[in-house]
């Protein structure tokens, strides 16, 4: 009786040929979703939730074996965030349809003599099981309709918040996976970024792509109850949250690579406004693109600064649209606003775009002093000061402002977001401020000489040198 339920069912499976396994709920809601992949009721599944809860155990060792089990003569493609990682998989599978145990359910699955290799195997009846790192070709191996199983595609922070890794990831996907033609893709993860691969697919999906059915599984539920209390009971877990950084807690715990709070810009940190004062100082700023569609955004940016340098955001114009529909909008906000300067930053766009904009200034008859600024050496970095006077509540934000939520949206996310653009923009308000501070205005040289005996030095031409001073 045991292994008839073994053969039907992926947790008594488990249970049979590990015998000390014990598991939990959302063990049995994430065994239930697989045995629905396996009998083809669901064909894109994505499961996230935190480091340590179980997930390869399930998802990359007993299914892929369970799974061949009950069809022999498909293939398996499992995939990791490297090679040596995917091949460790591919081991632990074979060792498991080796076992006395799993000979037991299944007699009839035996490995061909020839080809025993950690990360390419096959059965007798022409089954495969296809190891890969993510981003490595698989040219020649396997057939068509495989299924597909990416275990973690990202090994860290550092590759999360590289934009060329987390592409590559996405390219290798698209030309890799999907020219596989796969009957079922599942992909098991813990968040890291917004643009990590399952926020891309759930981007995709927003458009119309592939629709996935999701298991998301936080550390504490919003009810605050623990995942798996048996191992991690909620006064562990919240232990853990205050000694981890906001940003990883929610993305790696809890599967929101944004804090409701925010992490390098905090909500609590904004004042609101109704009407702005009459009393500012206008100034804007733009950080520029050129390409059109999915590429980076155009954003222009006016604020007003009052005499206590409280920053009011009065204005703010996002686009993905080619250069003469932003220096048109750029015109049009010049001559509503009448700043007093306006700050971009150097650069191979500003040089190619800066003739176009001064002629389309002259034919409009607007005109505003423009500066530009250096780069920085990473965008947080160039935030640096705006975010400072943030945290010290001198930021007031339009309440009613119809691109409100975008720009919040973007700020709380930051530097995790997919984009930052009105980041940038906003980073060289903070950057042109500091740089506007005038120079103290010495005192003119009074007659006194002081206690001390000392006298003011006089340069050749009889004048007081108030700078040695």
């Amino acid at each position: 009786m045991r292994r008839r339920v073994a053969r039907r069912s992926l947790i008594d499976f488990t249970q049979y040929t590990l015998p000390s396994y014990q598991p939990a709920i959302h063990h049995k809601l994430i065994a239930e979703k697989l045995e629905a992949i396996e009998r083809g009721e669901i064909d894109r599944l994505m499961i996230n939730m935190p480091p340590r809860h179980g997930k390869s155990e399930l998802g990359s060792r007993r299914f892929p074996a369970w799974f061949l089990g009950r069809n022999p003569s498909s293939t398996i493609m499992s995939a990791s965030y490297n090679l040596d990682k995917a091949e460790e998989f591919g081991g632990e599978v074979r060792d498991i349809v080796r076992s006395a145990a799993y000979r037991n359910l299944f007699p009839q699955v035996q490995l061909k003599e020839d080809t025993r290799a950690k990360g390419f195997w096959r059965t007798e009846q022409g089954g495969y099981y296809i190891s890969a790192g993510v981003g490595t070709a698989l040219t020649g191996r396997g057939t068509v309709g495989p299924i597909v199983l990416i275990d973690d595609p990202l090994k860290d922070r550092a590759e999360a918040d590289s934009e060329r890794h987390r592409e590559n990831v996405k390219q290798w996907y698209s030309a890799v996976v999907l020219s596989r033609f796969p009957k079922a893709v599942i992909v098991v993860q813990t968040r890291w970024h917004e643009d990590d691969l399952t926020g891309w697919l759930l981007s995709e999906q927003a458009k119309g792509g592939d629709q996935w059915d999701i298991l998301e599984l936080p550390a504490i539920s919003p009810d605050g109850r623990a995942l798996w209390p048996e191992f991690y009971p909620i006064d562990v877990l919240e232990r853990l949250k205050r000694a981890t950084i906001p940003r990883d807690w929610s993305a790696l715990y809890q599967q929101r690579p944004a804090p409701d709070e925010g992490a390098y810009f905090k909500r609590d940190w904004f004042r609101w406004y109704d009407e702005k004062p009459q009393q500012l100082r206008i100034y804007g700023a733009s950080d520029y693109a050129v390409t059109e569609g999915d590429g980076d955004y155009t954003v222009h940016i006016v604020v007003g600064v009052d005499p206590e340098d409280n920053i009011y955001v009065l204005d703010l114009w996002r686009g993905q649209t080619t250069s003469d529909n932003w220096v048109q909008v750029w015109l049009d906000m010049v001559r509503a606003h009448k700043p007093m300067m306006w700050v971009e930053e150097q650069g191979q766009i500003i040089k190619s775009i800066g003739p176009f904009l001064e002629r389309r200034m002259r034919e409009e008859r607007v005109y505003c002093r423009r500066e530009q600024v250096s780069s920085a050496s990473d965008k947080p970095t160039r935030s640096r000061s705006i975010q400072a006077r943030a945290a010290m509540g001198k930021v007031y934000l339009p309440s009613k402002a119809p691109w409100l939520a975008d720009f919040t949206s973007e700020l709380l996310v930051f530097p995790a977001g997919k984009h930052d653009d009105q980041v940038d923009a906003f980073g060289l308000i903070g950057r042109m401020i500091d740089e506007l501070i005038p120079a103290t205005i010495p005192k003119p040289p009074t007659n006194s000489t002081p206690s001390s005996g000392y006298r003011r030095p006089s340069d050749d031409r009889g004048n007081d040198e108030w700078r040695t001073l």
